[in-house]
């Protein structure tokens, strides 16, 4: 058989290497750097099509430091490709921390930078920040996203310019003063997106990002500034995302007419009332936030919103809501969400009750735009579910579908088979201001 298929040039054929050269190349795009790089001992062929691909990632998994860099700084000097897409490190070290370690990032970026890299990641894990090299702001013209995570220090200087960059994470990482992080921001003209993950503690406590071609940005805060926050101008914005905030001195937002969505969760305290406030203009609100932690900006009309989505854990959600839906005049979709609801979660430990205070006028949503109402983790339960579930089936006059998810329940729990039995013969009796509109159970 052996002899036949010989014949036949079956056995022994290297069929890969006869593919054309731009089709192993995405082939060895497609496989980890360090695969990529072994397959140099293969053949000729094989020798140097990897110093093409335009893709690299390097990953220290705790090896000895000093040969991790030499090994990545040698692969870079290899490297041929015209244009160095992206570049991918992430080193981790268990020890405190070397002072060589800040001239192993310079070699790498240096290397990279000179290579006009499009997409920058660097992720350490360090028991001390590592310098990021101050030069590597005033060398490249092409870097197009850098993301620099965990244990790097920034020392942004006052003048440089990177109009290529588009997209900026910062995760965790140090600043060596106040000011870095506004020079950084200034110094990127053309940035549209941005993320800040911030931890405590950490020496900037007044965020400024005066960003005119910003479009997203996304913020978390796990620290506590009372005598600090956020002073956001970027005016071309169109999506926000703010998470953790809890004690923060200010969130000033000013002048963002393009809002179309904001997710708004886990803020509480803050010192003034505007963050609501700045977001009149946005199509589509997330909001994971009690009236109780966070004033509510008086007189504030949201002329825009269409779509709505709040938790319903929070205490004294409900009159968040009877304020949202007084101020929402044309909002046609509403939907609460229980964001801890878990399908089986008989017990939902740790329920909020609250009192529903309805609005004194019926919301001009309600009378003339409101179509969709759906509830994910509806608890029949809690009383002032029921009220607000009951109020907007009877007064939302253009509703087309109502949906309620419900937790399955198993055979065994009669008790509470026969309770959402009743429910769902309450809902469906009550007499809906819709006539056109369907109501719908889901378990989940």
């Amino acid at each position: 058989m052996e002899q036949c298929l010989r014949k036949q040039g079956v056995v022994n054929r290297d069929r890969i290497s006869q593919f054309p050269e731009a089709l192993l190349l995405q082939i060895l795009s497609r496989l980890p750097t360090k695969d990529a790089i072994a397959t140099s001992v293969l053949s000729k062929r094989w020798r140097s099509i990897w110093k093409m691909v335009p893709r690299l990632e390097f990953n220290s998994h705790y090896q000895n430091l000093h040969k991790f860099s030499e090994n990545v700084a040698r692969s870079l000097l290899l490297h041929k490709a015209p244009i160095l897409e992206s570049l991918h490190i992430k080193v981790t070290d268990r020890l405190e921390g070397r002072s060589e370690s800040d001239i192993y990032i310079g070699i790498w970026s240096g290397i990279a930078f000179a290579r006009h890299v499009r997409e920058f990641v660097l992720h350490l894990f360090f028991k001390r920040p590592v310098r990021f090299p101050s030069s590597m702001f005033n060398s490249n013209n092409t870097l197009e996203t850098l993301k620099l995570k965990c244990s790097v220090r920034l020392d942004v200087p006052s003048r440089f310019c990177m109009k290529s960059l588009r997209t900026l994470h910062l995760l965790s990482v140090d600043f060596i003063d106040n000011k870095s992080i506004r020079y950084l921001i200034s110094g990127c003209p053309n940035l549209e997106n941005l993320v800040i993950d911030r931890g405590y503690p950490n020496v900037v406590r007044t965020f400024v990002i005066l960003a005119p071609s910003l479009k997203t940005l996304s913020i978390k805060d796990y620290g506590r500034l009372e005598d600090g926050g956020y002073v956001i101008t970027a005016p071309s914005l169109r999506y926000l995302k703010i998470k953790e905030f809890s004690h923060c001195g200010c969130c000033l937002i000013d002048n963002a007419p393009m809002l179309v969505e904001a997710n708004i969760g886990n803020v509480s305290y803050l010192a003034n009332e505007t963050i609501l406030g700045s977001l009149k203009s946005a199509k589509r609100l997330f909001l994971d936030l009690s009236p109780l932690e966070i004033t509510y900006p008086t007189g504030t009309i949201f002329y825009q919103l269409v779509n709505l989505e709040m938790d319903t854990r929070k205490a004294e959600w409900s009159n968040l809501l009877a304020l949202m839906l007084e101020s929402s005049p044309k909002l046609q979709v509403l939907k609460l969400t229980d964001v801890r609801f878990q399908p089986l979660d008989l017990n939902k430990v740790g329920v909020i009750g609250g009192k529903w205070n309805q609005p004194k006028n019926v919301p001009e949503c309600l009378l003339s735009h409101l179509k969709k109402f759906v509830w994910k983790g509806y608890d029949w339960e809690r009383g002032e579910e029921k009220e607000v579930a009951t109020y907007i089936l009877k007064k939302a006059s253009q509703l087309k579908n109502a949906i309620f998810f419900t937790s399955s329940i198993q055979s065994k729990e009669l008790n509470r088979l026969e309770e959402r039995c009743q429910m769902i013969k309450e809902l469906d009796g009550v007499v809906r201001a819709s006539s056109s509109c369907h109501l719908e159970f889901v378990e989940w």
